[in-house]
């Protein structure tokens, strides 16, 4: 279980580093929505047409006081974030204080940390579960602290990821720490902390779950929102998960095949209970042309969902069908 459980954490991460990756790059054209197979694509076509008519005659219409207004208040906190320094474990010779929130870095924000190995042992310190505004985050934080030894670290939230969730104002990070040997023995796993910023009263909680619904059962549900074609592996479609079944789950994609061609495509989501995920499946380049697929004309796949702690198969979809316009 515990090698199985490694293994994830270093597929999760290799997704993570994609995300970073296509988020840093750019694209040739906008990503299409996902919608069920074959729709007539002139009743889209004349919808597309009528909304934007009316969107622009709206925006003609805006008095520009209250343009600005709306502009103000979707600004997000930016510098104005901060924590007070708390200590976020103190349990089996380790303690993690965070000591302060960073804004405005490369990669996005984070939380510096102090790390401090208090046993005899030397320990690596990372995270099993990274959760802002209720949205599953990716993390690649960790910290190998010898036996009497501390160090300087810091979790990153990754600006990518929090754009992907719609997150302007992180209010809420939740943590769960892990501590494993050199032989991957734990010393702990799962250690919950939460930490409430300074924006905590005005943070983002409105979940964007537009899209064509692709499954709904069992106390998940998943939206299709996009396919982009021009990602920085090839193509990606983003997923909105939702999980109120009771346990913490990971969700997979068997099965699948692009235009009648079967994939192999990498995705996997770890979604904790009450909580949500923003994710891509990731279809690389070159099998897309192995199998001379230029664009997304039918998806089929299965969704696999599994109990994290056990391993238990919570729910099998059937075939789901859908397209990209």
């Amino acid at each position: 279980m515990k090698i199985r459980s490694r293994l994830l954490a270093v597929l999760l991460s290799v997704s993570l580093l994609t995300g970073i990756m296509a988020g840093c790059g750019s694209s040739g054209s906008e990503p299409k929505e996902v919608v069920p197979a074959k729709q007539e694509e002139a009743a889209e076509s004349e919808s597309t047409s009528v909304e934007g008519e009316a969107k622009e005659d709206e925006e003609a219409e805006a008095p520009a006081e209250e343009t600005a207004e709306t502009a103000e208040e979707a600004a997000p906190a930016g510098g104005a974030v901060t924590i007070e320094e708390q200590v976020l474990v103190d349990q089996d010779g380790i303690r993690v204080t965070a000591t302060e929130y960073v804004t405005g870095g490369f990669l996005g924000d984070s939380i510096k940390l102090l790390v401090e190995n208090n046993s005899d042992k030397d320990y690596t310190i990372g995270c099993d579960a990274l959760i802002v505004n209720d949205y599953m985050i990716g993390d690649l934080f960790a910290s190998e602290i010898a036996a009497g030894k501390k160090a300087n670290e810091t979790i990153d939230l990754y600006s990518s990821e929090l754009k992907a969730a719609g997150i302007d104002n992180v209010g809420k990070i939740e943590i769960y720490f892990h501590a494993y040997d050199s032989d991957w023995n734990n010393l702990f796993e799962n250690v919950y902390a939460e930490i409430h910023t300074s924006a905590f009263d005005s943070m983002d909680t409105q979940a964007d779950d537009s899209g064509m619904e692709l499954f709904n059962g069992n106390g998940i549900r998943i939206v299709g929102k996009t396919v982009d074609e021009n990602s920085f592996w090839g193509t990606a479609i983003l997923l909105y998960c939702e999980n109120t079944c009771g346990k913490n789950v990971c969700i997979s994609v068997e099965d699948m095949s692009v235009n009648g061609f079967m994939m192999d495509p990498f995705f996997a989501t770890n979604v904790y209970d009450g909580k949500k995920s923003i994710q891509e499946i990731t279809l690389f380049t070159n099998e897309l042309e192995e199998n001379g697929i230029e664009s997304i004309e039918e998806v089929e796949l299965k969704f696999h969902v599994y109990d994290l702690k056990t391993y238990d198969t919570v729910v099998d979809t059937d075939p789901i069908t859908f397209s990209a316009q």
